[in-house]
């Protein structure tokens, strides 16, 4: 879904207009008669938007995906929003520009941001170990926040697996988290490899409540999202998103559809936690693009490639996937939870952002 709308935006957003490839295909059980779309925020032109709309909908099509919503940065500023499908199969609604989706991974961004506000309050330093904050974990006195934040730590990662496991559907805490992942012999030196690890960005969650003393979503909320207009952020790790949200669905391999089943409270965490509307991560987009939340220096920092120890890059910022597109820099990053998948993308230099996020997952992915 993403590659396909994104080539699409880039094609007119950076090289000018484009046709229309193809029409939408008629509508099925699969998917709704029209998008669900708010026309005050479409700022593209007709054949752009006809030709996001039938790629959108012959990928629900083809795969079977109940529902996407996508949402489209131009010039730092939203220009279309919209939602295809069925949010809930079961009950036929519609899916809804006002539905809040869970962004997984794409939650790192915001907890690398949090920890980015406590440094520039002089609060803490990237570089000091994070055995400072949480003590007794491996080699704390000597890997750093900065090394947890861009998975250089050598932490092994606590869900490296396609499925929700069976200990996951389980309640667990940070501690335990950490007792058998992080008190455990590194993978590697710190900062000789990257490998990803969800474990690093539960050690930074934990560092954000023993710096502010405050529950991770609520220093969220106050620093970032109620700055920034976004009203309708939530967390699924410890409760299912309402009843007006979208609904999660999985399916195995080619298998048929069912409601994706919720992970354990403590699984997601400041690693993947984080819900919220199509609109409201555009917000966030933007605020990338205009650099109007954090000081510059921590947007350097943030979007920085982080070296390893021989020199080589890493790919990865703090929190944020760094690279280049037809040329262009890029941040971003993908999530995936139980019963949902979502991308994010922004062309920081060139005003240009686009996200979209399903509600299906094979095998259960992460």
């Amino acid at each position: 879904m993403f590659r396909v709308v994104a080539a699409l935006v880039l094609s007119f957003a950076l090289a000018g207009p484009v046709a229309v490839q193809a029409a939408a295909p008629p509508p099925t059980a699969k998917t709704a008669a029209a998008p669900a779309r708010l026309a005050a925020m479409n700022g593209l032109p007709t054949e752009t938007t006809a030709a996001i709309d039938a790629a959108a909908l012959q990928v629900l099509e083809r795969t079977g995906v109940p529902s996407a919503s996508i949402a489209v940065v131009k010039d730092g500023r939203l220009v279309y929003l919209a939602a295809y499908g069925m949010a809930d199969r079961e009950a036929g609604r519609p899916a809804d520009i006002k539905a809040r989706y869970g962004i997984g991974s794409i939650s790192k961004q915001f907890t690398a941001a949090g920890v980015l506000l406590l440094a520039e309050d002089g609060k803490l330093s990237l570089d000091e170990p994070v055995g400072k904050y949480v003590p007794g974990l491996t080699a704390g006195d000597r890997i750093t926040i900065r090394q947890v934040l861009s998975h250089t730590s050598g932490y092994r990662d606590y869900w490296p697996q396609d499925y929700v496991m069976e200990e996951m559907m389980h309640p667990t805490t940070p501690e335990h988290i950490f007792d058998k992942w992080a008190r455990t012999p590194l993978d590697f030196e710190p900062g000789a490899q990257w490998q990803y690890s969800n474990t690093g960005y539960t050690i930074a969650g934990r560092i954000i409540e023993k710096v502010t003393g405050r529950p991770y979503l609520e220093f969220l909320q106050k620093r970032i999202f109620k700055p920034l207009g976004m009203t309708s952020v939530t967390e699924v790790d410890t409760r299912p998103l309402g009843p007006t949200d979208a609904r999660g669905y999985m399916r195995y391999a080619l298998g048929p559809l069912h409601r994706a089943p919720k992970e354990g409270a403590g699984w997601l965490y400041a690693m993947g936690e984080l819900a919220m509307t199509p609109e409201d991560l555009a917000k966030w987009d933007v605020s990338l693009i205009k650099r109007s939340l954090l000081k510059p220096g921590s947007y350097d920092a943030q979007f920085r490639e982080v070296m390893l120890n021989d020199g080589k890059g890493s790919g990865y910022g703090l929190g944020v996937s760094v690279g280049k597109d037809r040329g262009r820099r890029t941040i971003s990053h993908g999530g995936e939870i139980s019963g949902f998948l979502a991308s994010n993308r922004v062309y920081v230099d060139d005003g240009v952002a686009i996200r979209s996020e399903e509600h299906t997952s094979e095998l259960q992915s992460h």
